[in-house]
């Protein structure tokens, strides 16, 4: 095995993603991923907790990432405006992992444990986007709903998004499903 290269992380990414597409992700061995992309186990631990995280890498910069929208948002922003921002801010992260976002989906979608992975981690990120909106002034009950809210939206946005064949931006469609929202809403 080589020695360390500053490209590993990505290239145990790939070799997971193929591994999990070709044998599915309980079938594969963090060994196996290593040895694919050319490296050790050792350096693979070095990345990753475990072969989980390798499909989930990244989501505390997202969650950062989306906070920090919403902080910055404009005083006069409503909840679903700071939702907006945060959104927008998902979307150039998004649009940075395109390539991987679809196969990941997918191979999240075959197994039991990895979709509750991604349950708890969707929590985590409506439980930050609370506290910063409570942050801005929103009262509990506001706060969770709106961020419920908007990891929903992005749900439901992401779906779309990996499988649209016409390859619209993310941030185009997570706008029309917010449009979408605020139609209902106001309709109800």
């Amino acid at each position: 095995m080589g020695r360390w290269q500053p490209d590993a992380r990505e290239r145990l990414q790939l070799a997971a993603l193929a591994l999990y597409g070709e044998r599915g992700y309980e079938e594969t061995t963090v060994a196996e991923i290593a040895e694919r992309a050319g490296l050790t186990k050792r350096t693979f631990f070095r990345y990753f907790a475990d072969k989980r995280e390798v499909l989930f890498w990244g989501s505390e910069l997202l969650e950062q990432q989306m906070v920090a929208a919403i902080e910055a948002a404009p005083a006069s922003a409503s909840a679903l405006g700071m939702i907006g921002e945060a959104l927008d801010a998902a979307a150039v992260r998004f649009e940075e992992v395109r390539e991987f976002a679809g196969p990941r989906h997918r191979i999240i979608a075959s197994s039991r444990e990895l979709r509750e992975r991604e349950l708890i981690k969707a929590a985590s990120l409506a439980a930050a986007m609370a506290r910063a909106l409570r942050a801005r002034g929103l009262d509990e009950t506001a706060a969770s709903l709106a961020a419920l809210t908007g990891t929903t939206v992005m749900h439901v946005a992401f779906e779309q998004w990996v499988d649209d064949p016409g390859r619209r931006s993310f941030e185009q469609i997570a706008r029309d499903a917010l449009a979408q929202l605020r139609e209902l809403a106001s309709t109800a």
